[in-house]
């Protein structure tokens, strides 16, 4: 892969080569397969792909959260501050997950405890990664529900998770990754189970937040409207690889990948009519239990031909800091 360089200083996150298997009794699901990118300080980037393409699992791997029984990163780096996460022991990722990289998960109901108030799981976190006191870390709780425009937060710190609507839940999980201050936050499609009113604010309060304390975002999600919203760079993932990735702006001018331009006739686009039918991407997802020869994406393209299905194309360079892995990107171009 070619892309343009970017100074050391300014990679947060730097992962190289990843690939995370998940083994069965008779089978092997290479579920992440040689994916490289990097996170720059501050900034937001989207991971946009179908469902099973490799986007969760990514994020997955670098916080070291996969199943042990079932799954397991064979191969890659993954830098962050210069130290491998893959090398550190379980007792030095506790000590990073939280503190240095937090996680925002899709479901809050399943990720927050039922027995617990927000405010006491909002403290406790405090209290692990920074030592504070129980009533310090109360405090700064119910700063945090403040921060996330939670209302009357020294009421709602008292409230259990039920008693709260989705969004105010959702909320509650930003509060909560923000609580230690981290340098990376990974939002794993944290809008999907929300309606849409409620989804608009979510994604208002993380581009706000992000400018407030600077911290970069990893932003994972299978929509490209909420990329064009918040993020400032994306990547395309395709079957468990990177198919293309560039700044949202060049990206939505010049998208070079079939996969890509396909995503983006399939966002809804109020200017087509409601009798208009949403194109659909023909064709499925290949299976990633067997090897995929050549381009995984060439069964469901137009533009495939014998090289595409005999040969896999590698992430090139074509422009600042826009990459594309495909044999056709200037027939693509002229779609």
């Amino acid at each position: 892969m070619h892309i343009q360089k970017v100074s050391d200083q300014d990679v947060l996150l730097d992962v190289r080569g990843l690939e995370t298997h998940f083994f069965g009794e008779d089978s092997v699901t290479r579920a992440v397969d040689g994916v490289s990118f990097q996170v720059r300080k501050g900034e937001t980037l989207g991971v946009v792909g179908e469902s099973g393409c490799g986007k969760s699992v990514t994020s997955l791997s670098i916080l070291r959260l996969l199943p042990r029984l079932s799954a397991r990163t064979v191969a890659g780096q993954i830098s962050f501050h210069g130290q491998d996460l893959l090398k550190l022991s379980e007792r030095q990722m506790r000590g990073i997950r939280g503190n240095e990289i937090a996680m925002i998960f899709q479901d809050p109901m399943t990720s927050l405890s039922p027995v617990h108030t927000v405010g006491r799981q909002i403290a406790e976190a405090v209290e692990i990664h920074t030592g504070a006191s129980r009533s310090e870390a109360l405090a700064k709780a119910e700063e945090m529900l403040h921060l996330v425009r939670i209302a009357d937060p020294d009421r709602r710190v008292k409230n259990y998770p039920h008693e709260m609507s989705g969004g105010m839940r959702q909320r509650v999980m930003i509060a909560m990754a923000l609580a230690c201050s981290p340098e990376l936050l990974i939002a794993d499609e944290p809008t999907t189970a929300l309606d849409v009113t409620i989804q608009a604010q979510i994604l208002r309060l993380l581009v706000e937040l992000r400018q407030r304390t600077g911290t970069a975002v990893m932003f994972i999600t299978h929509d490209l409207a909420v990329v064009a919203q918040t993020c400032q760079r994306v990547i395309v993932m395709y079957a468990g690889r990177i198919v293309e990735q560039a700044s949202v702006t060049d990206l939505f001018a010049r998208p070079m990948h079939p996969y890509t331009k396909a995503l983006m006739r399939s966002v809804p686009d109020r200017r087509r009519g409601k009798e208009r039918r949403l194109p659909e991407i023909p064709g499925i997802v290949p299976s990633l239990r067997e090897p995929i020869v050549g381009c995984s994406f060439a069964p469901r393209c137009p533009f495939a031909t014998n090289i595409c299905r005999e040969k896999t194309p590698t992430l090139e360079q074509y422009g600042p800091d826009h990459a594309a892995a495909c044999w056709h990107t200037g027939e693509v171009l002229k779609a």
